[in-house]
């Protein structure tokens, strides 16, 4: 026993008033009257007890614990005034919020807060690289490989499929091909590039060259077949129908039949195919299956290249005049006129039209010639809408360096192109016969090489304006949609019917 006479040290000693402040309800921190040290031991023994706050202040004050990704978990924790910005997502706080809502009941809190953890974490192993949901036709097998994220269960953006030849379009029937869909993608950035001109002109080729190939390649390896020595000694006909061909860069390449072709006529002649009812003779029905094809490439592209192999055919210039009269109406939500002399040009969609010159000789170039076939383009497509001037010039690409702008007053969109043969073997055919000092330089051309007028007209083609193509912006998919009921327009344009009618 002590000496003042306590018999039982627990009872009145230290623990006792233990005991005692347990048993009292617990007041809040700021009435504490035991002075700074006791208070400081008086909390944590009221967490080790086990009493609850009520629910309302506890969502409130709890802290928020951001979770890190699986890389950086081992690293020490970082205090929260100090954690970056980027390491806070909005989705954990918005689900408390929820949670915490009058109109929710309080015991669902901690399982929200439970899944937007976890959703947290999983945020947490994305990838930096971004991901899309995207459709997968006819690319299962590409889809079903390592494209796939395994956490996210969502699709990378693929790159689009590569093609090595072109495909049909409109066959040699003038039936529609579904077969280029699986080809187009859900983006409105592109270029839609046609093309027409008479049997022999080089359509096929200088095609190939702007969309796939290079003048060095071996002809049979062309994305658009061309002609044969075979079929060049029967006079035959390579493309048949309508061809397409899409390059990596989102560029629609269209390669047309020959128009008023006399092969084409040549064939359904001597094999007595049968006609369609409303055509009596077969030179009608070549006619107006040209007039077609012609009509509804001046509606569906952005561009169309007319190549002519010598200048030039008067003929040539009545056709694409009486292929833009039957070309069916197409509004157009752009109001922009330029290169059109037509007062109706916001309300009707014209393309741009470029004349090629192929296979043209070396007086061709010069720039007195060249200014007189300026002159004469002028003058025959006067009264057109298309847009044949103020989009593509010669003077521009330095092959005439002496020359300015103001030199071609009356300045289309004409390009000349030289007969297309290879560089070494013209340096050695046209070597010159004088002193031995020059005998092994090359010859006077009077123009540059063809791959380097080649490689100029494809950078000012591919640098045309495009202007949309109907009231709405369209995807390339879209488009192909459009440009399916627009050809089937064409075929039962009753313009075109009347027209078959008068030649008959």
């Amino acid at each position: 026993m002590s000496e003042s006479g306590h018999s039982q040290p627990g009872m009145y000693g230290q623990g006792r008033r233990r005991r005692r402040r347990r048993d009292r309800d617990p007041g809040p921190p700021a009435q504490n009257l035991s002075g700074p040290s006791r208070d400081r031991d008086y909390v944590p023994r009221e967490r080790r007890d086990g009493s609850e706050e009520p629910t309302g202040p506890l969502l409130q004050k709890t802290p928020i614990i951001l979770a890190k990704p699986p890389g950086e978990r081992s690293k020490p924790s970082v205090p929260a005034s100090g954690a970056p910005s980027l390491e806070k997502p909005i989705m954990l706080i918005k689900t408390r919020d929820e949670g915490g809502k009058p109109g929710n009941p309080p015991d669902v809190a901690p399982s929200v807060s439970g899944a937007g953890t976890a959703k947290l974490e999983r945020e947490g192993q994305r990838p930096t690289q971004p991901v899309y949901q995207i459709q997968n036709r006819g690319m299962g097998s590409a889809a079903s490989g390592g494209a796939v994220d395994p956490v996210i269960g969502q699709t990378k953006l693929l790159p689009p499929e590569k093609m090595k030849h072109s495909i049909k379009l409109v066959d040699d029937q003038m039936n529609w091909c579904d077969s280029a869909m699986e080809y187009l993608r859900d983006q409105t950035d592109m270029l839609v590039v046609g093309v027409i001109g008479l049997q022999g002109t080089g359509k096929s080729t200088i095609m190939s060259l702007l969309s796939a190939n290079s003048p060095e390649e071996d002809q049979r390896a062309y994305v658009f077949r061309a002609q044969t020595q075979e079929i060049k000694e029967r006079a035959g006909n390579q493309s048949s129908g309508l061809d397409f061909y899409i390059t990596q860069e989102r560029v629609i390449f269209l390669d047309m039949q020959p128009i008023l072709s006399p092969s084409i006529l040549d064939h359904l002649i001597n094999n007595d195919r049968k006609l369609p009812p409303e055509y009596n003779l077969p030179h009608t029905y070549v006619e107006m299956q040209s007039l077609q094809i012609t009509a509804f490439l001046f509606t569906v592209c952005h561009v169309v290249i007319v190549i002519q192999d010598w200048f030039t055919d008067i003929n040539l210039y009545r056709f694409l005049q009486t292929a833009e009269m039957l070309k069916p109406s197409t509004p157009s939500a752009s109001h922009d006129s330029t290169g059109s002399s037509g007062a109706d040009d916001g309300s009707e969609y014209y393309p741009h039209i470029v004349f090629l010159q192929n296979k043209a000789r070396r007086e061709e170039f010069c720039p007195r010639n060249l200014k007189k076939m300026h002159m004469a383009v002028d003058k025959l497509m006067a009264h057109s809408h298309l847009k044949y001037k103020g989009t593509l010039s010669m003077l521009d690409c330095n092959i005439f360096p002496g020359l300015n702008r103001d030199y071609l007053e009356t300045e289309v969109n004409l390009f000349l192109l030289p007969m297309m043969e290879n560089d070494g073997e013209d340096a050695l055919t046209r070597a010159g016969s004088g002193p031995p000092l020059f005998s092994l330089l090359p010859g006077y051309r009077g123009h540059p090489s063809f791959s380097s007028l080649v490689s100029k007209f494809r950078s000012q083609i591919l640098a045309m304006s495009r202007s949309q193509l109907s009231h709405t912006i369209l995807t390339e998919k879209n488009w192909f949609h459009y440009a399916a009921r627009i050809w089937d327009g064409v075929k039962k344009s009753s313009a075109l019917s009347e027209y078959s009618r008068l030649l008959s």
